[in-house]
């Protein structure tokens, strides 16, 4: 099964697929940055390397959001696709 096609990006990119992402980032994210770096949020001790992590707290499960969603699009429509088959 080839992984990144260009139906993979098409549909990475369709709007429901990205606000789901989005909303999960935004849960996920808001989550692991409390508790990862609550602290350093509260003392107001962040910096430009604290920024960046955080900001990947946000990427990581957009990321996975986006995968996840888009390899179920896929195994549905392949799965479709043999039974009329």
């Amino acid at each position: 099964m080839k992984l990144f096609t260009g139906d993979w990006a098409s549909l990475a990119f369709e709007k429901d697929v990205v606000r789901g992402a989005l909303k999960t980032s935004i849960l996920v994210g808001s989550i692991l940055a409390a508790i990862n770096y609550g602290d350093i949020m509260l003392n107001g001790d962040i910096g430009s390397v604290e920024l960046v992590k955080i900001s990947m707290t946000y990427v990581v499960p957009y990321c996975v959001s986006t995968f996840a969603a888009v390899t179920t699009h896929r195994r549905i429509n392949n799965s479709d696709k043999t039974q009329n088959v």
